[in-house]
């Protein structure tokens, strides 16, 4: 693909078909992603590659605690609710999806239903746990960072026909993710990413979420109309 074509034709992805992918080619959009500019080169990110029986339990885990009630440990802060613009952007994108996905306002169980498929990483075959050194916690460049490479990432993966999708929820009950996908105490969870192949039926792959206008993003000083 060319570059336009991926960063305009990439979508989130929320449903899988069940296919393996083969490790070798997250391997290399790995690769890809990693050429991702950091902080006086620092590269503080690194990724846990899950799939199979682990990523059930961890689905499992999350689930069950989350259906029973436990509060969120997710390890990077999340700050407070959105409001204002950011919320009604929050609320714009949700309508999208519940529209393409028929889930009416009042089906408490289709909306239960879909926030539990957050908790289970869309039931991808595999999911992409992204880490930071804990010694660089402190730094802001450090998220800025690990930002930035997991946009490259999933660019990377559509390029390859992979379909992704970042994930927050599927990392908020942080034990159950430590425990199975045994990750070391010196790094800090960050985010998910559910990767695999695109179900073209699946109604809400088709959703492109808007995006405001350069006009409204951007300010341009000292140049000649």
């Amino acid at each position: 693909m060319q570059f336009d074509d991926v960063v305009l034709g990439r979508r989130s992805i929320r449903g899988y078909k069940s296919d393996p992918v083969p490790k070798e080619l997250i391997k290399e959009v790995l690769k890809l992603a990693m050429r991702s500019p950091s902080s006086m080169n620092t590269q503080p990110w690194n990724f846990i590659v899950v799939t199979g029986k682990t990523l059930d339990l961890i689905r499992a885990g999350n689930t069950e605690r989350n259906l029973a009630g436990v509060p969120h440990s997710r390890e990077f802060r999340i700050g407070e609710p959105f409001a204002g613009e950011h919320r009604d952007r929050q609320v714009g994108v949700a309508k999208q999806l519940f529209s393409a996905m028929g889930i009416a306002r009042e089906d408490k169980e289709g909306r239960q239903d879909w926030v539990l498929r957050g908790f289970r990483q869309f039931d991808a075959p595999v999911c992409v746990i992204i880490t930071y050194d804990r010694v660089l916690a402190d730094s802001d460049d450090t998220a800025f960072d690990c930002g930035a490479v997991t946009t490259a990432l999933v660019n990377a993966a559509w390029s390859r026909g992979l379909g992704a999708v970042i994930n927050s929820q599927g990392i908020m009950q942080s034990p159950v993710v430590r425990e199975h996908a045994k990750v070391a105490e010196d790094q800090v969870i960050m985010k998910a990413v559910a990767l695999g192949w695109p179900d073209h039926s699946f109604p809400a792959n088709s959703v492109v979420s808007e995006r405001k206008s350069v006009e409204d993003a951007a300010t341009f000083i000292g140049f000649q109309d």
